[in-house]
């Protein structure tokens, strides 16, 4: 993790229960599993926001197929494995 800071939030005291319970059984600190939750929360939550950012680039940038080139090809793939199945029973 790097270099740490220190952060306070406020979460219910039945979180705060559950949280100690969890520490306890992983003989984890409180501390350590919930900055472990907000790292994998924080780069999830990038991680989609920075891809539909992507998406739009493209959008904008003319990089796109339309629904109906997809649909077609998708239903030209299933034909053709139909045929190939059928064609080796």
């Amino acid at each position: 993790m790097g270099a740490s800071t220190t952060m306070t939030i406020r979460v219910s005291s039945d979180l705060k229960d559950k949280l100690g319970r969890l520490a306890q059984n992983t003989r984890r600190t409180r501390s350590y599993l919930a900055a472990e939750a907000v790292e994998a929360y924080v780069d999830r939550e990038l991680q989609i926001i920075e891809g539909i950012g992507r998406g739009v680039a493209d959008r904008d940038a003319g990089r796109v197929t339309s629904h109906e080139d997809v649909t077609a090809k998708a239903h030209q793939i299933i034909a053709e494995a139909r045929r190939k199945r059928a064609a080796h029973p």
